[in-house]
């Protein structure tokens, strides 16, 4: 007979707008133990399994901390409940946590406030009721243990209204809300916990055999949500801080992303331990990563460490449904065979409204070493030399065309855009930059077939001020660099061929150019002076630094806004990234461009 042995979840933290799927582990009439689903259709030995998901809602509400999204709320913030700031964004588990989190809070009273005072309103009125000080000079109530529906000041916590079928036991009410295996909480969910039951059915009878396996789930939570980031002129046109495609179509610009969204093989609890477990699950950062990504409204996307089966099964039909086609080349597999679907690689996506693939090129770094040791080494060196070369690596060339026109409607604008993810061990400085010299090179051969402008994105895995970053920057490096130093291959040799001649500009290097634009000295001190590109791009406990660019040939593009830059105080206190708010380890990087034919319209 068909049995259930155990049901459980990955996490028992369910997220809003994450889908909750458990794995229920069954033994078959022949004692063979799976996981499969047994459904209705399909019924085994006369049986199928039958699933419910409920809502429990007791009696009295419960609002969740915003900062520790696990603990029970004992305070409530009274200016963000004036200024109309979201509800859920007010509520601290203790006074220690809402003065640990005020530096990141106030910019939440800040942005709220000059909302404010542009529609005219008193900023005087913003802190009028001052119900208990906490010591950091904002206004905060103490809300009683188990809330109440009258405790709650613009109470966001509501009884689920669209179910169909209810339990009462006790002081408590389950609502039914789902009847398939998966659930994915709603925000009508938030402060409650789900239930989960599982039972076997006579697919006769449709009757229950036995009694139902279940679970219980910690309360729901919100998805924590990151503060915003502006777009930033550059160019002394006002973009008004918006990242909306819409104003672009009339102005000729167009924006392209970079972004290493973290690879979930590589998003575990021994790298990230200051991460919540639930928070590093691709089940909570898939939706995280689309909600950012597609928040920024990029014409151009461009990804690194995505995995294959991620790609095919959740991103590709994903942008899709908002307007993106896309691009995908998987990392060979000579160092680390197994399974290909968990392999990761580069992914370019466009907007099938601004752009259309003309063709693409595909950069095996592996081939190139096969090829250079064919050319420069004798026989007996070849297996050292590839076991130091091979490295998996990949690059993605796409040459697209703009459907949108500049000062010449008729004549094509195409444009060539490279993601590469530059994955080698920071010991090995001879093979990093030779993988980077090899790709313009690349480039450079299109260039001479085409006047095509140029941008050259990705994860290069290297610092500013390297050799990598010199050559890609300064168009060479200098004979006397350090990293030079080493080279067992003799690959670097002799140092005036590390050159090229693209005329390629980091995006945010404009930072340092520009002094008037508002809110550039804020983005000044975000950046290192001595090397004008941003103080990080990755930031975990135990690193931090860039190593992520967008570069362009400034012969033909020119910036005119970048994506702000985030802070260590925007990030939270003794950790980094990936966290709740942030799904990946980088950050993303956003510039916006315009061919240097094209001209705004008045």
């Amino acid at each position: 007979m068909l049995t259930v042995l155990r049901v459980h979840l990955p996490s028992d933290i369910p997220i809003v707008g994450c889908e909750l799927t458990p794995y229920v582990l069954l033994r078959r009439p022949d004692k063979s133990l799976s996981s499969d689903d047994v459904p209705e259709y399909a019924p085994i030995d006369g049986h199928f399994l039958r699933y419910k998901w409920y809502r429990i809602q007791s009696d009295k509400k419960v609002a969740i901390c915003s900062v520790h999204p696990t603990e029970q709320a004992t305070l409530q913030c009274l200016g963000c409940v004036k200024t109309k700031i979201p509800v859920a964004k007010s509520y601290h588990c203790s006074p220690k946590c809402f003065a640990d989190a005020w530096q990141h809070h106030r910019i939440l009273h800040d942005r709220a406030a000059s909302a404010v005072n542009e529609n005219g309103n008193e900023e005087e009125e913003l802190f009028s009721a001052r119900i208990n000080s906490t010591g950091s000079g904002v206004p905060a109530t103490s809300l009683p243990g188990p809330l109440s529906g009258s405790g709650l000041s613009n109470g966001s916590i509501t009884f689920y209204s669209g179910t169909t079928a209810m339990q009462r036991s006790g002081g408590e009410t389950w609502f039914e809300v789902g009847l398939s295996k998966t659930y994915t909480p709603t925000a009508e969910d938030i402060g409650y916990a789900l239930k989960f039951e599982c039972v076997m059915v006579d697919s006769e009878t449709k009757l229950p055999v036995g009694q139902p396996s279940t679970l219980l789930t910690s309360r729901v939570i919100p998805a924590p949500t990151p503060s915003p980031r502006r777009l930033i002129s550059v160019s002394g046109m006002d973009l008004a801080g918006h990242l909306d495609s819409e104003a672009r179509v009339s102005s000729g610009t167009f924006t392209v992303l970079s972004y290493n969204i973290l690879a979930d093989t590589h998003a575990s609890s021994e790298l990230y331990s200051y991460c919540p477990s639930w928070a590093l699950s691709w089940a909570y950062r898939k939706q995280n990563l689309l909600r950012e990504i597609v928040g920024y409204h990029a014409d151009i996307v461009c990804l690194q460490e995505v995995q294959t089966d991620q790609f095919e099964e959740f991103l590709l039909p994903e942008l899709d449904k908002h307007g993106y086609e896309a691009l995908f080349k998987r990392r060979t597999n000579e160092v680390y065979p197994g399974n290909v679907n968990i392999i990761d690689g580069c992914a370019t996506f466009f907007r099938r409204d601004r752009f259309s693939h003309v063709k693409k090129y595909e950069v095996e770094f592996n081939k190139a070493a096969q090829s250079l040791t064919d050319a420069l080494l004798p026989s007996t060196q070849k297996k050292n030399a590839l076991g130091r070369l091979v490295k998996d690596n990949v690059a993605l060339i796409a040459i697209l065309e703009a459907k949108f026109g500049g000062d010449n409607p008729g004549r094509r604008q195409l444009l060539s855009v490279a993601n590469t993810h530059v994955n080698v061990p920071h010991e090995l400085k001879d093979v990093k930059l030779w993988q980077v010299h090899t790709l313009l090179k690349g480039l450079e051969k299109i260039a001479a077939s085409a006047n095509i402008p140029m941008l050259v994105c990705g994860d290069f895995g290297s610092l500013p001020g390297s050799a990598p970053h010199s050559l890609l920057a300064m168009g060479k490096v200098d004979p006397s660099h350090p990293d030079l130093m080493v080279d067992p291959l003799g690959i670097l040799h002799p140092p005036g061929k590390l050159n090229h001649q693209l005329p390629l500009v980091s995006a945010y290097s404009s930072f340092a150019r520009v002094n008037t634009a508002p809110g550039m000295e804020r983005q000044k001190r975000r950046v290192d002076t001595s090397t004008n590109e941003p103080l990080f791009t990755n930031c975990t406990r135990d690193f931090i630094g860039t190593i992520d660019y967008i570069f362009y040939s400034a012969d033909s593009l020119t910036v005119e806004g970048l994506l702000e830059l985030l802070d260590e105080d925007g990030l939270r206190k003794d950790t980094g990234l990936p966290s709740p708010e942030w799904s990946s380890d980088h950050i993303a990087l956003l510039a916006e461009f315009r061919c240097k034919s094209s001209r705004p319209r008045r």
